[in-house]
């Protein structure tokens, strides 16, 4: 079965792929983010399908999305004010919460969890697309389980042609990494998954609000992940990725000392000055934006990884980005995809500092 690429900017389209899913069917929409596979999340058997398609574990929980604030309170046991003020300055827009279900949602959505992950995307033909179906959707990330997540539609076939019924084609993501998830059913705010919203403007709005270790780290043998992003390799190209930190001269030091060891870089835009005077001209150099512009670079990052299989690559050091602010995003997607390996690097020589 070939999946039928809908155009977004056709109503007719748009009614087509929300007849789909009120059909049980899987269709793949744009959000902000990056694409979303998206089944009704009322539909035990339509959420099956999300799983079976991507080959996802089944204890990895699901985003639900919804058109608006009351949507998301009727799918949640408890809508405290904490959630209500993070809904008035964040929604639509890049922001995922975590609250106790109410139960509505089906059990694979929350994957055995008492607690249900709440979006509603700021994308304008995903928001249509969730009135025209009038259902709530799971929808995580339209790729096969752990590689690049898609930032525009081309990707989402790359990885899924003839698993889903359509692709709804909205153009390319204007973030390109996922939504930032937060947690409202514990304690205090916890801070799950990094993305669009940043940990500083959380804190602006609820106060204390504290960064999960796996942020940065790996859970735990047998910790339960609370929300997506958090287990198993994540957004990781074919290639066997290394992040190196440290500056420019540091980073083209490293990547001349073991030019042995890779077959491509992924770098910034001010290190080609650099690389392309030490290194061949047929070495393999990839950008992922500027180093003092972490929004090019999560808007570039997926895509430059899909870029790298795309040219065959093994194996390929990344200069690191900086965990600071919005490149927290970058960074967490990176780890992942590096499953945490990670240098430090001088100009003169490197230290590992994971084994």
């Amino acid at each position: 079965m070939q999946t039928l690429r809908l155009s977004a900017a056709i109503p007719s389209d748009l009614d087509r792929a929300a007849a789909l899913l009120r059909a049980g069917e899987l269709a793949a929409l744009p959000t902000e983010t990056v694409y979303g596979l998206a089944a009704n999340a009322l539909d035990g058997d339509a959420v099956a399908k999300i799983f079976t398609a991507k080959g996802r574990p089944q204890d990895n929980p699901l985003i639900v999305h919804v058109p608006g604030a009351a949507d998301a309170a009727a799918l949640a046991a408890d809508f405290p004010p904490e959630a209500q003020r993070l809904a008035d300055v964040f929604w639509p827009g890049p922001l995922t919460i975590i609250l106790p279900s109410s139960g509505m949602v089906a059990p694979a959505v929350s994957a055995g969890l008492p607690t249900v992950a709440l979006r509603v995307p700021a994308h304008p033909a995903a928001l249509a697309l969730l009135q025209a179906a009038g259902i709530p959707l799971a929808a995580p990330s339209a790729n096969r389980s752990g590689s690049p997540s898609p930032t525009a539609a081309a990707h989402v076939l790359a990885d899924l042609d003839g698993r889903i019924a359509t692709v709804l084609d909205g153009g390319p993501c204007g973030i390109g990494v996922e939504s930032t998830v937060v947690s409202l059913a514990g304690e205090s705010p916890c801070l799950l998954r990094p993305g669009g919203v940043t940990l500083a403007q959380l804190r602006d709005v609820l106060g204390d609000v504290t960064v999960s270790p796996s942020v940065t780290a790996p859970l735990e043998n047998g910790e339960t992940a609370a929300s997506p992003g958090m287990k198993y390799r994540h957004y990781a190209p074919e290639a066997s990725l290394t992040l190196v930190r440290g500056s420019a001269a540091a980073f083209a030091a490293y990547a001349v000392s073991c030019a042995a060891g890779w077959d491509g870089l992924l770098c910034f835009d001010e290190d080609l000055f650099c690389l392309r005077a030490l290194l061949p001209k047929r070495s393999v150099l990839l950008t992922y934006g500027s180093e003092t512009d972490p929004a090019a670079q999560a808007r570039l990052l997926f895509a430059r990884l899909r870029e790298m299989d795309a040219l065959g690559l093994r194996r390929a050091l990344v200069h690191c980005p900086s965990a600071d602010g919005a490149g927290l995003a970058v960074y967490n997607r990176l780890l992942r995809a590096a499953s945490f390996r990670v240098v430090e690097a001088t100009s003169c020589f490197p230290v590992s500092r994971f084994p």
